[in-house]
């Protein structure tokens, strides 16, 4: 693995206490130059998060506080008329960035929600028909409440599946959490922002050489016979798609060099399973009022596909 990336996850995870494995799957997304939706509490550091990972890898960052009442134009700029030179001038959205917090996206209207997954999608913007490319690092983290769902717009499960995992945000242990307590109390917590550890070209050349991490034929069959699977049983009415299929690849050749491996194992395909699959498939209606999760199921059917030699 690189060491400024060794390094660049070492401070990170000083930095974001409690979020260990959340904080390497945020980062294995952001090197597979796929989008994440995180799903939190409000008072966990998910935009702490996110500011302090743009700050570490020398992006710009920009936050959208999702409301009702935006605009798609608010998120990817419009068009507006000059009148001291007589012409038209175009003005670009906070979109035009490296890492973008979209933060609780499941409060504004599908027509806007539309506007920003079209730009995960393709990784361009239309404004009055003129067509603008975004940045070689865009990287989208979308937040949702989990707790308060009056006067919301849930994304489609179709809209869900442009994101290549979803992370679940949880209170950190008792210990972590006295010492964030004590760190912001006491004022010993540094609010500023860290020194970046690398530049944006070297960390378009890391996401180069994961390209080049090897995943066999039988640990891609693995993958394929899990996303399979999820649409054969029948705890499961909707499986996931061939995009999950490709995330998994995907995120798993980060995660394995993450590991400082060359390869992927069949347990790197475990890790990234359950946050790949988690917003990519729904429960049958007799699976949800027995009271399973979601992430149960996905425990359940990984571990009964047989694992590759």
């Amino acid at each position: 693995m690189n060491t400024q990336l060794a390094s660049l996850i070492e401070k990170y995870e000083q930095r974001i206490l409690g979020q260990r494995t959340n904080v390497k799957l945020l980062m294995a997304a952001i090197l597979s130059g796929g989008h994440v939706l995180i799903e939190g509490v409000p008072g966990t550091g998910k935009t702490q998060m996110v500011r302090t990972l743009a700050s570490l890898i020398g992006g710009a960052f920009q936050r959208i506080q999702f409301t009702p009442d935006l605009l798609p134009s608010d998120i990817t700029g419009s068009t507006i008329y000059n009148m001291k030179d007589s012409s038209f001038q175009t003005l670009k959205g906070p979109i035009f960035t490296n890492i973008l917090l979209a933060d609780e996206i499941n409060r504004t209207p599908a027509k806007t929600q539309a506007a920003l997954l079209e730009a995960m999608e393709e990784k361009q913007v239309t404004i009055q028909g003129e067509t603008y490319p975004l940045s070689d690092v865009f990287f989208v983290v979308a937040t949702q409440n989990p707790i308060e769902f009056e006067g919301t717009y849930p994304l489609p499960e179709a809209q869900q599946d442009r994101f290549l995992f979803k992370l679940t945000i949880d209170f950190p242990a008792f210990e972590e959490e006295q010492l964030v307590l004590k760190q912001v109390v006491t004022n010993s917590y540094d609010a500023s922002l860290v020194d970046p550890e690398l530049d944006i070209d070297t960390f378009l050349t890391i996401r180069k050489e994961i390209e080049q991490i090897t995943i066999s034929d039988s640990v891609l069959r693995y993958i394929m016979e899990i996303v399979r699977k999820t649409r054969e049983t029948e705890s499961i009415r909707y499986g996931a798609s061939t995009r999950a299929a490709i995330s998994i690849g995907k995120s798993a050749q980060a995660w394995a060099y993450l590991a400082d491996r060359d390869y992927v194992t069949p347990d790197d395909i475990k890790i990234v399973a359950k946050p790949a699959l988690r917003h990519r498939i729904q429960l049958s209606p007799h699976v949800e009022l027995e009271g399973s999760s979601v992430d149960q199921i996905i425990e359940e059917l990984v571990g009964s596909v047989t694992i590759p030699r």
